[in-house]
């Protein structure tokens, strides 16, 4: 591999102008495509052979006019007032005038009146699915009673969903990462150069995933997954690559040479790295969710986007910047063949010495405290979002609050019992022992009178929990109904709608956990022994994951789920992670840990196997690529740590989760822990029973054969040819 890739890098260095036209082209023509083929992201979590799904799907055959989005338009009269009847019938007739609403219903007809009289809601019922709906009719709908005198009116339900929007806060994650690079490289041109690589990759991948909308449906949450990873990975990706160009510069080489092997050794690692990252993201279509297979391949498609533009484009943005990619005091010194001396006695040679002589106390230290960092994990609740944790003041949240104020929060929870029998006496009977079994179940408030399509064969039940949707209560009494619900004689029970749904959702999910855990675990310790051609090392890479990911999970669950600090990260109302977050994070977090593995313990690998003791190796690996790896860590916690300052929930604890398991991960379990235990297991570390070592293939990600075969042909004054 890494022969390959040296002359991929030298092939780009030579060509530079029609590399870089190339991609150029490429980012116009992806644009062009975007720009016009681009259709709406979808907030649809369809989940196919769950028991609410089938009901949903089922509706809209046999009950069409009830199976599309649903409003409720929440109107309350001035506190100590009563609603008047002649106020509300305008804001219902406005409803019903909406292109799209097949019937918005007055709450003095249905009795949506509360106790005291100050507040209703009316149910507005469209034709379509809430992605279905048009701008128009949700502008018209958010308009309703806009200018209903002394009334409040607030507008919620599923058709109040909306596309996330990028804003200029994940900005501020990009100019940290700047600032960083700057730092690292101690010249504008290198970090100016390599920021525009990952931004070009970037641009590249988000233009053909926007322009792959028009016909494949994706959420509203996949662009901006995909737009976060591609971000960090390209920075880091380039990052990599790019250090190890100024140190083959610093040792004296032609840059064309300095180049090919840069993209040759750590573009070697660049792909194992991608490729980890991309089979993990990928590997979410095995849950069988359609809504995360497709946010898993979006996210892994700019990842792939990323490793080609690093692997092709840098080296031909190197070409470019010749010498001016180095600081001005190695230009100034004229090619001498000096090794950098931050990188000769920098702080990773002191930390890789001080933590082989505390390695005990580290070891214990971090391990104890990450594993009580994963002690709230064991309660982490699972739930899709719902509008109770929406943002202050956002159209949805009003909405919600002031229903629950007015009627309670159940009615924020609605459920729906579908009653499909054999004719209309059957459905009939059936929904009436439907009623009585429903409202014996605790947590239930009421059941409304069944709804009967034309043919009398399919009635609606409309449930009232008494909590709210994503409560404990709420997902306790869907299981019990179903129990209940399960023996009626003559007819088909299911129950759906989107609290059901959500329960069904998450619940898959939990169940589908443990095994994604597994898998991942088992495949990173596939690949590092394939890498580094050891059992322990890929053992303990595996057993570090393990923390980062449970003490990741307890964090933020203290924060999102119990309210430990939420204020800090503007977290609102605390409540259940949203249910895609933890096998998400398992397979990001995956990648982003063999990243960084591979950057550190791949070259204590190359320096025993060229003859250094463990210690010394152990050493030497943290102080050549300490520094690297703190600058990439540093940057992928900044542009992740963007996108907490979003007002969206969902990308709010997405971000967060991943900025503190790249900070988790980078600096406790790669940088301490890592080191600590290689430096206790000595020898043992790289120890491969030879049976094994025959099968494996040699993968060669430092460019052990490809430096021996440089040595070979320089001696013969022939170089690799290209």
């Amino acid at each position: 591999m890494a022969t390959l890739l040296y002359r991929l890098g030298r092939f780009s260095f030579r060509r530079r102008g029609r590399i870089a036209a190339v991609w150029l082209l490429l980012l116009a023509l992806l644009g062009i495509g975007a720009g016009t083929l681009m259709g709406p992201t979808s907030d649809n979590f369809s989940m196919p052979g769950t028991e609410s799904q089938q009901a949903l799907d089922d509706l809209g055959k046999q009950f069409p006019q009830a199976g599309g989005a649903t409003g409720t338009i929440v109107v309350a009269a001035p506190e100590g007032e009563q609603l008047d009847p002649a106020a509300v019938a305008p804001l219902v007739k406005e409803a019903n005038e909406i292109d799209g609403v097949t019937g918005a219903v007055d709450p003095f007809q249905a009795g949506s009146v509360s106790e005291d009289g100050r507040f209703a809601l009316v149910q507005v019922q469209f034709d379509g699915s809430a992605d279905e709906v048009s701008d128009e009719a949700k502008s018209a709908y958010e308009a309703v009673g806009s200018d209903a005198e002394g009334l409040r009116v607030e507008h919620g339900g599923e058709v109040m969903g909306g596309e996330v929007e990028v804003g200029s806060t994940e900005a501020l994650g990009v100019l940290v990462a700047a600032v960083v690079l700057v730092i690292t490289f101690g010249s504008l041109v290198a970090a100016g150069m390599t920021l525009l690589n990952a931004l070009i990759g970037v641009a590249v991948g988000m233009a053909g995933l926007f322009s792959l909308t028009g016909v494949i449906e994706l959420s509203s949450t996949a662009p901006i997954l995909a737009l976060m990873l591609g971000l960090a990975v390209g920075i880091d990706y380039s990052l990599f690559i790019t250090s190890r160009y100024r140190q083959y510069l610093a040792e004296g080489l032609e840059p064309e040479e300095a180049a090919g092997r840069a993209t040759g050794t750590a573009g070697s690692a660049v792909v194992f790295a991608g490729a980890t990252v991309v089979i993990a993201l990928a590997g979410l279509s095995v849950v069988g969710i359609p809504f995360l297979s497709a946010m898993g391949l979006a996210a892994a498609g700019t990842v792939a986007v990323a490793v080609l533009v690093a692997l092709t484009l840098l080296p031909a943005f190197l070409s470019f910047a010749g010498k001016k990619i180095l600081p001005r005091k190695q230009r100034q010194a004229d090619g001498d063949a000096t090794e950098d001396p931050v990188v000769a006695e920098g702080f990773g040679f002191t930390w890789g010495r001080l933590v082989a002589k505390l390695r005990i106390p580290i070891l214990v230290v971090g391990i104890v405290g990450l594993g009580a960092l994963t002690l709230p994990a064991q309660d982490m609740r699972l739930a899709l979002p719902d509008a109770g944790t929406a943002a202050e003041g956002s159209p949805a949240r009003e909405a919600y609050d002031l229903t629950s104020e007015g009627f309670g929060e159940g009615f924020n929870g609605r459920l729906i019992a579908v009653v499909n029998g054999a004719d209309a006496q059957a459905t009939g009977a059936a929904a009436e022992q439907a009623t009585g079994l429903i409202m014996d179940t605790d947590g239930i408030l009421a059941v409304a009178p069944p709804q009967l399509n034309e043919q009398g064969t399919t009635a609606l039940l409309t449930i009232i929990p008494e909590a709210g949707p994503t409560a404990a209560a709420t997902e306790n009494a869907v299981h019990d109904i179903r129990d209940r619900v399960a023996d009626v004689e003559n007819a088909d029970i299911a129950l759906t709608g989107a609290t059901a749904l959500g329960i069904d959702v998450s619940e898959k999910l939990s169940d589908a956990l443990p095994v994604y855990l597994l898998l991942v675990v088992g495949l990173s310790i596939l690949l590092l022994m394939l890498v580094f051609r050891s059992i322990l090392v890929p053992l303990k890479a595996a057993l570090g994951f393990l923390l980062t990911v449970g003490s990741t999970f307890g964090i933020t669950v203290a924060i999102f789920q119990e309210g430990t600090l939420a204020g800090l990260v503007g977290v609102d109302t605390p409540g259940p992670l949203v249910s895609f977050l933890p096998i998400l994070l398992i397979g990001i977090l995956f990648g982003l840990a063999m990243d960084y593995e591979v950057f550190l313990v791949s070259r204590m690998r190359e320096d025993f196997v060229h003859g250094a003791g463990p210690q010394e190796a152990m050493v030497s690996g943290m102080g050549h690529n300490a520094r690297v790896v703190t600058a990439a860590a540093l940057i992928m916690t900044s542009v992740f740590g963007g996108f907490v300052l979003m007002d969206d929930p969902i990308i709010k604890s997405i971000g967060f989760a991943l900025a503190i398991g790249v900070v988790i991960d980078a600096f406790v379990v790669r940088m301490a822990l890592v080191p600590a235990v290689m430096s206790l297991l000595g020898r043992a570390a790289w120890w491969l029973p030879k049976p094994v070592d025959k099968v494996l293939p040699d993968l060669d990600i430092e460019g052990e054969k490809l430096n021996k075969q440089l040595a070979t042909e320089a001696r013969g004054e022939d170089p690799v040819s290209v």
